[in-house]
C-alpha cells in the first residue's frame, strides 16, 4: 500500500514538473506590445481631462473613469 502511494507521488510530481517547464517556455518571451497602450498614470490623466466639467454623480464619474482608464491601458482610445 505504501509502495503504491509512493509511486503515485512520483508520477504526479513528474507530471507537474513537465507542466511547469512547458509554462516556463510559453511565458519566457517578451509580452506583446499593445499599440497605443498607456500606463495607468497616463490613462488616468487623459481620462481626467476628458471628464473635466462633467455634471454627474460621483458614483457615475467613478464608474466611467474606471472604464476609461481600463480602455486606454489596453490601447483602446
Amino acid at each position: 500500500m505504501l509502495a503504491m502511494a509512493g509511486l503515485m507521488t512520483l508520477a504526479v510530481s513528474g507530471v507537474s514538473q513537465a507542466q511547469e517547464q512547458t509554462m516556463r517556455k510559453v511565458t519566457s518571451g517578451k509580452p506583446a506590445a499593445l499599440q497605443g497602450a498607456m500606463t495607468q498614470a497616463q490613462a488616468r490623466k487623459a481620462c481626467q481631462t476628458e471628464m473635466r466639467g462633467a455634471r454627474e454623480s460621483k458614483k457615475a464619474l467613478r464608474i466611467k473613469m474606471k472604464q476609461c482608464v481600463d480602455q486606454k491601458m489596453q490601447g483602446n482610445s
